[in-house]
């Protein structure tokens, strides 16, 4: 463990989902209120964060992976090494007792005792905070300043649905929301920074609730509604939702709020009623298609991103067909898949029928390719419509620039725009993951 002195310079390295990078970005702003700077391109840093996640197979071994790399580019002199994120809350302990190059460890809601712990582990003495305490980290967090025309928003954390694939009940907590006046004050110093698009996060950000200023419970439609008052605040997205805190407010709220986009994440997991049990799954294959109907009837053009398990512990083959029947019925245009991850102590773990790895990988790919297939014609649709792009940032010709759709498609198009800028474009070409544009006019201002 590097013990020469508080660490000047860091680096954050996040893994996973965007909760991991939104608090990646925090821990950077705490590190850098506290007299540190981040590394500059291309040179050592004398502290590196792994922010970790723990959703997938192996992810604690990659850990050990990554920390082995560091102490041997380090050489005589290698960096301190904190590990946040999940599986530090899920292994602290292992990891301290395996990785003695390991100063820091700290959990995903004690990240805000960072700075604390790396002057500790600078004067020789290894720190470890894997505590829970609600909400407690956002009270004495720097206030945001971030620049850039996106950015993300912490609303809710934690998990209620213990779903038996997941850790996340175990490692983030119980549901949890953050307050109102809050959310509101921290959108407020992130458009006042240049933000024009924020994302609402959360581990199920459907289930937040709160009160606005008049003291009235609203849910997150009613915070969509409120943040959409900020007038430079153009987009508002959110992530990720789960079909069991879905409400009538939000469905409606799609078709009567126009800054927020037409895009839903709403994730499935599988098409067969009998997994989706075995899963602890809240909801049918036929309920989460009539949710997908209430949302078109209300938004028609919206777009639907989706998650999915595939060779879940006893999954047959005809349960299989049973999800490549939903995501035909569905027409996703974006979508996440997976092979099912034994996570230790999750009650999945243990169920008897565990898939063979090549079962899995066939399986993996018919639906890959189904889902791949889908996400082309969803781009191929688009060609004809007028849009504003979000731009985000150049692209890699001459002036070029690269942005968001508000069906969150990457958009390639040339002309007179800047970063920030919100671009009325005529989508003329697809591809399978982007899709090239003609400039109609001059930016708005």
């Amino acid at each position: 463990m590097r013990q020469s002195g508080n660490p000047r310079t860091f680096r954050v390295k996040s893994f996973g989902c965007q909760m991991n990078v939104y608090d990646g970005e925090r821990m950077g702003e705490l590190l850098t209120t506290r007299g540190m700077a981040p590394a500059p391109e291309g040179e050592e840093a004398e502290l590196v964060v792994l922010n970790t996640c723990h959703i997938r197979e192996r992810a604690a071994e990659k850990v050990y992976s990554d920390i082995g790399r560091l102490v041997k580019a380090g050489g005589a002199t290698p960096p301190m090494i904190a590990i946040a994120g999940c599986v530090a809350q899920a292994e602290g302990e292992e990891i301290m007792a395996r990785a003695p190059a390991v100063g820091v460890v700290v959990g995903p809601q004690a990240y805000h005792r960072l700075p604390e712990l790396v002057a500790r582990a600078a004067s020789g003495k290894r720190a470890t905070d894997t505590d829970m305490p609600a909400n407690a980290k956002f009270d004495v967090l720097p206030e945001r300043r971030r620049g850039g025309p996106t950015a993300f928003l912490t609303v809710q954390e934690g998990c209620d649905k213990f779903c038996t694939y997941c850790v996340v009940p175990y490692t983030r907590g119980a549901e949890n929301s953050r307050p109102f006046s809050a959310l509101i004050a921290e959108a407020m110093r992130l458009v006042e920074g240049g933000a024009r698009e924020i994302t609402l996060l959360g581990q199920n950000v459907n289930a937040w609730t709160g009160e606005d200023t008049a003291g009235r419970a609203i849910g997150l439609d009613g915070l969509a509604r409120e943040l959409a008052k900020l007038p430079e605040l153009q987009r508002i997205r959110y992530m990720t939702s789960h079909p069991n805190d879905v409400t009538e407010g939000l469905i409606a709220a799609h078709g009567e709020v126009d800054k927020l986009m037409p895009f839903l994440h709403l994730p499935v997991q599988s098409g067969s009623d009998r997994v989706l049990k075995a899963m602890n799954r809240s909801h049918t294959a036929d309920s989460y298609l009539r949710l997908l109907e209430r949302f078109r009837a209300d938004r028609p053009d919206i777009a639907v991103s989706g998650d999915f398990i595939v060779g879940f512990p006893g999954e047959t083959d005809a349960e299989f067909e049973e999800t490549l029947r939903l995501v035909d019925a569905v027409r996703y245009a974006q979508a996440f898949s997976f092979k099912y991850s034994p996570r230790p102590g999750t009650p999945a773990a243990s169920l008897p029928g565990q898939i063979a790895r090549e079962v899995m990988d066939e399986r993996l790919q018919r639906l890959q390719a189904a889902l791949n297939r889908d996400q082309l014609a969803f781009n191929q649709a688009s060609v004809g419509r007028r849009c504003a792009v979000l731009v985000e940032r150049k692209g890699k010709l001459p002036g070029q620039w690269l942005g968001k759709s508000p069906w969150l498609q990457s958009v390639l198009f040339e002309g007179d725009a800047a970063v920030g800028d919100l671009a009325d474009v005529e989508l003329a070409s697809a591809g399978p993951n982007s899709l090239q544009a003609r400039l109609l006019e001059p930016v708005a201002a």
